[in-house]
């Protein structure tokens, strides 16, 4: 159901916002409120005895407010007559607001108002006030103003015009394939929305305007090819959603509407921008008053239709400003709450979001690994691989990636396996690169992740694995165990070999929090990761649970972890030296057992490591058996 429009007609007390609010909610067939009868009885007593009331008088009564425009949103819509002198009062109506609110400001003088309240009668509100309405009146910097010194029918022609020609909420840049997705789920949320789509000559024509006639009646969104008459579309201060290609392609639509932004505008980049770029963004549109978020989307095409996870990072003042669109079309968890939450300060959200794909570049290829090997090392079909994945799905392993694999697996194109056509060449888009650059920087270990890059890599050398085949002619062979026991095993290493990757990825966020002091909190990061979003799974409900009370935890030191992986370690174990023997390649999974053993080794091999450094560069090393704080060096020649 799209959430109903709310009309608040504001301004000083006297001057008619109840006489008009009532014309209005009649012409539009909505029920109309007076902010008045909702005042509590000790409120009132202050006003009829000329006691001017205090913020925290007010504040109950704007809270309520708030709750019942929530309420009306779910239902026909109202008008509210409401004096909502002070910015932060309006703040506060709004703060539940689910759909649009139309604001509607009567500017008046104060002599006309002492002349209309010393005639009107029964009323609690005093003449002797309006002093302290108007010093307390902060007139609003949008919405639509109306001369209320007029006659009631000026005002009311008005109002009704501006209220035809009114302007959308939001304003969404490139129309590709998540664009438009997006587009359609903010629509289906209520929202008024302008989209613009550049005009290139036999390449992007009208591509705007065909967009928008799939809507057929909705009047909810409107489509530009000008980029002028775009921006004057959207209502101040203007939210803007940039859905372009990562990299040159964002800049350039920064740099074209930036003469055209206003001081308390917000910028969004949807895309996949690198984090440090999403700095530079940042400052360069604070520097126009302009505010800026990084955002991370997850969900794919269908995701950005019907719900995404969203990972939005920046200052706090352009959450503010963006969260109520973003929460809105956010996919739900199953609490119901939005897969959306303010990350953290600069690129953060951009940064989560690259170690989200990271990790979902290694669960692919962990999937991957798994299907090769039961194909062509245990002789089963697609279809006995997708029956084992789904009972895999039933035995509280179930993700997404997971689900569409056994629907890809289980598609033919005539008698043949579609999967069997595929080309076995992987692309990428980047972030995982990012991910492993990332984590060399910060000095953290990425390995199921890098491995899987690097696999993506490997499989790109089509030509050269066919040649280095042939001439090494290694046999595939098949496994030894028995099936059903084997597949029982492959389970284990399936969960152990995704506990750790998903531990590497957190890993790495929490080093990022601290060195770039984001103060990430892991849990809603986890949160958010439960629905919409492509590595959505029941393990990622178990890590968001775990984080709640242990937020600076590493996930391997969780004694419910500690436990899962005790079980099943040794059946990751035996699936790598299977596979091994059997000629099988298994990167991600041979990456996910030595990380785990070395992370698990009191005492590594490392301390030869030093030995070497210090050997052949005089690189120092620090002993055992001495204070931490002290650096050695040895002349290690033995003649």
């Amino acid at each position: 159901m799209v959430p109903s429009i709310i009309h608040i007609i504001f301004g000083v007390a006297g001057s008619g916002k109840t006489t008009i609010g009532k014309l209005l909610a009649k012409e539009l067939n909505i029920p109309f409120y007076d902010a008045d009868d909702f005042h509590p009885e000790a409120n009132i007593l202050k006003m009829s005895n000329s006691i001017p009331l205090e913020d925290i008088d007010r504040m109950p009564w704007l809270e309520k407010l708030a709750e019942n425009i929530t309420n009306w949103q779910k239902g026909k819509g109202a008008v509210l007559a409401c004096s909502a002198l002070k910015q932060k009062y309006r703040d506060i109506l709004q703060s539940g607001s689910i759909s649009k609110i139309n604001w509607i400001f009567l500017d008046t003088d104060e002599r006309i108002i002492q002349k209309r309240l010393e005639t009107r009668e029964g009323h609690f509100f005093r003449k002797e006030l309006i002093s302290t309405q108007f010093e307390t009146l902060e007139k609003p910097k949008s919405g639509i103003f109306i001369d209320a010194t007029q006659e009631l029918e000026q005002v009311m022609s008005q109002i009704k015009s501006q209220l035809i020609t009114k302007k959308s909420q939001l304003g969404l840049i490139g129309l590709g394939v998540m664009g438009k997705s997006l587009s359609k789920n903010i629509v289906s949320k209520g929202f008024g929305l302008s989209v613009y789509n550049r005009h290139v000559e036999n390449q992007e024509v009208d591509v705007a305007k065909t967009f928008v006639e799939e809507f057929e009646e909705n009047t909810n969104v409107i489509g530009f090819d000008d980029l002028s008459s775009f921006m004057n579309s959207l209502e101040q201060p203007r939210t803007i959603v940039i859905m372009v290609h990562a990299g040159k392609a964002i800049d350039e639509v920064i740099e074209s509407i930036l003469p055209l932004l206003a001081k308390g505008d917000c910028v969004i980049d949807g895309g996949n921008s690198h984090f440090k770029k999403t700095i530079e963004r940042e400052q360069l549109l604070l520097k126009q008053g302009v505010g800026f978020l990084g955002v991370g989307i997850s969900g794919g095409e269908e995701g950005a239709l019907k719900g995404p996870s969203i990972m939005p990072g920046g200052t706090k003042e352009a959450y503010l400003r963006a969260g109520v669109f973003l929460e809105a079309i956010a996919a739900k968890d199953k609490k119901d709450k939005p897969c959306c939450a303010y990350i953290g300060p600069q690129g953060a959200g951009h940064f989560v979001k690259m170690i989200h794909n990271g990790i979902e570049y290694a669960e692919m290829q962990t999937l991957a690994e798994i299907y090769h090997l039961l194909r062509y090392h245990c002789n089963q079909d697609p279809i006995q691989i997708s029956t084992i994945f789904d009972s895999w799905r039933r035995n509280k392993k179930d993700s997404f990636l997971l689900e569409i694999t056994i629907d890809i697996l289980r598609k033919k194109e005539g008698d043949v396996f579609l999967i069997d056509k595929v080309l076995d060449k992987a692309g990428q888009k980047g972030t995982g690169g990012w991910s492993t650059i990332a984590a060399l920087e910060l000095g953290v270990p990425l390995n199921t992740i890098s491995e899987a890059v690097m696999a993506r890599n490997l499989s790109g050398l089509k030509s050269r694995r066919v040649e280095t085949s042939l001439l090494y002619n290694i046999e595939k062979t098949p496994v030894k165990e028995e099936i059903n026991t084997f597949i029982d095993i492959l389970e284990d290493a399936f969960l152990v070999t995704n506990i750790i990757n998903h531990a590497i990825g957190f890993d790495v966020i929490a080093k990022a929090s601290d060195e770039y002091k984001w103060d990430l909190r892991m849990s809603e990061i986890a949160r958010i990761w439960t629905n919409g979003c492509i590595i959505r799974s029941n393990l990622m409900e178990e890590i968001s649970e775990l984080f709640i009370e242990n937020n600076n935890t590493p996930l391997l030191l969780f004694p419910q972890i500690v436990k899962s992986l005790s079980r099943g370690v040794p059946a990751l174990k035996k699936v790598i030296s299977s596979a091994v023997i059997a000629n099988c390649a298994m990167p991600v999974m041979s990456s996910a057992i030595n990380y785990f053993l070395t992370h698990s080794s009191a005492q590594s091999s490392a301390n030869i490591i030093q030995a070497q450094r210090d050997y052949f560069g005089a690189h120092t090393y620090q002993r055992v058996d001495r204070e931490i704080t002290e650096f050695f060096h040895t002349n290690w020649k033995t003649q």
